[in-house]
């Protein structure tokens, strides 16, 4: 099943939990050989496979840390890439907050004499 923005919440933590499974056994390991290797009790493994919502993060990575899955997570959340106009305003600096205001949006039409601004 593909992970798409129609699936509910439990959709998507049963299928991860189902691809968690399918890699560990695929290496051949136990649930609690995972649990070991990751620091993680054998229950938080279990919760994880099986899609349940009481479990943390840090968790989670752990336990594909173990997996050998780590790498991959750089695909989860992508780092942010800044627009060419973003490049050149930053000029190599790296931003550091956001503004809090929507970005300047131009305006569309033409300014002829005598209107005002």
């Amino acid at each position: 099943m593909n992970i798409t923005a129609q699936l509910t919440d439990d959709a998507i933590l049963r299928e991860l939990g189902a691809r968690l499974t399918a890699t560990r056994l695929a290496q051949n390991l136990t649930q609690a050989a995972v649990a070991e290797q990751a620091g993680v009790s054998k229950r938080t493994v279990e919760r994880l496979e099986s899609g349940e919502v009481a479990t943390q993060l840090s968790g989670f990575l752990r336990v594909c840390r173990a997996l050998g899955l780590a790498e991959r997570l750089e695909l989860l959340v992508p780092a942010p890439t800044p627009s060419p106009m973003a490049q050149l305003k930053l000029q190599g600096r790296r931003r550091q907050r956001a503004s809090g205001k929507p970005a300047a949006v131009p305006q569309t039409g033409t300014w002829t004499w005598g209107e005002p601004e």
